[in-house]
C-alpha cells in the first residue's frame, strides 16, 4: 500500500512538474513575438536548468537503489529539454551585454554538474554517499529555484505591478511542492522532502504578492481611466461653451 501511494503521488508530481517546466512557455511567446527579454529575469530558467540536472542524476541507479526514484528521472528529464529550450531563446534575444551574462552562469552551472556527476561516480564508492553528496547540492538547488523568483517579487513590490511575475509559474511551484514534499515523506527522503517544503512556503509568499499587486493594479487602472474620462468631460464642456 505505501509504495502504491508513492508511486501515485509521484505521478502526480510528475503531472504538476511537468506544467510547472512549462508554464514559462507564454512568457517565451512574448519574448519571440516582441523580440525583447523586455525585463524578465533569466536566473530562474538557469537554476531550473541545473535543478533538472541534479535530479535526473539524482534519479538514475548509479545514485539512487536501482529505479526507486524513476519519477524523479522522467520530470527531470523533461525540465532538461524544457529549461534548456528557454535559456537558448533567451540568449537568442537578449541584448549582446546580456548574452555574456547570460552565457557565463550557463556554462557556470553546468561545470558543476559535470563535477558534481564525475565526482559521485568515480570517487565515491556506495549508494548512502552518492545520494548524500548528489542531494545536499540538489538540496541547495532546489531551494535557489524556488527562491530565484524572489527577484521578480522585489520588482514587483518597487513598480507595483505583476507584469514580470508571471502567476503560473507561482502557482504550479505551490502544485509541484506539494507533491514532491509528500512523496519525499514517504520515501524517508530528506534530499526530496526538505526543499519542497521551502518551495511551498515561498510559492504561497509569491501569489500573496501577487495578489496584493494584482488588486492594487486593477484599482490603479481604474483611477486611471476615470480621470481619463473626467479630462474628456471637461474638455467637451470648454468646447460647448466656447
Amino acid at each position: 500500500m505505501g509504495d502504491k501511494l508513492r508511486i501515485a503521488v509521484g505521478i502526480m508530481g510528475n503531472a504538476s512538474s511537468a506544467l510547472l517546466y512549462a508554464s514559462p512557455i507564454l512568457t517565451f511567446s512574448t519574448i519571440i513575438k516582441k523580440k525583447s527579454t523586455l525585463e524578465f529575469s533569466y536566473i530562474p530558467y538557469i537554476v531550473a536548468l541545473l535543478n533538472s540536472l541534479l535530479y535526473t542524476w539524482y534519479g538514475l541507479p548509479i545514485v539512487s537503489h536501482g529505479w526507486e526514484n524513476i519519477p524523479l528521472i522522467t520530470v527531470n528529464g523533461l525540465g532538461v529539454l524544457l529549461e534548456s529550450s528557454f535559456v537558448l531563446v533567451y540568449l537568442w534575444f537578449v541584448s549582446p551585454r546580456g548574452k555574456v551574462k547570460v552565457a557565463a552562469l550557463t556554462l557556470t552551472v553546468l561545470a558543476l554538474f559535470v563535477a558534481a556527476a564525475l565526482i559521485s561516480a568515480f570517487l565515491l564508492h556506495n549508494h548512502h554517499k552518492r545520494k548524500i553528496f548528489v542531494g545536499s547540492i540538489g538540496l541547495v538547488t532546489s531551494v535557489a529555484l524556488y527562491g530565484a523568483p524572489l527577484v521578480a517579487v522585489k520588482q514587483v513590490i518597487q513598480t507595483k505591478s505583476v507584469e514580470y511575475m508571471p502567476f503560473y509559474l507561482s502557482f504550479f511551484t505551490l502544485l509541484a511542492s506539494c507533491c514532491w514534499a509528500i512523496y519525499g515523506l514517504l520515501s524517508h527522503d530528506v534530499f526530496i522532502m526538505s526543499p519542497n517544503w521551502v518551495g511551498i512556503l515561498l510559492a504561497i509568499l509569491q501569489l500573496m504578492v501577487y495578489w496584493k499587486y494584482k488588486e492594487r493594479g486593477i484599482v490603479e487602472d481604474s483611477n486611471k481611466w476615470d480621470l481619463e474620462k473626467n479630462q474628456e468631460n471637461q474638455k467637451q464642456m470648454q468646447q460647448m461653451g466656447s
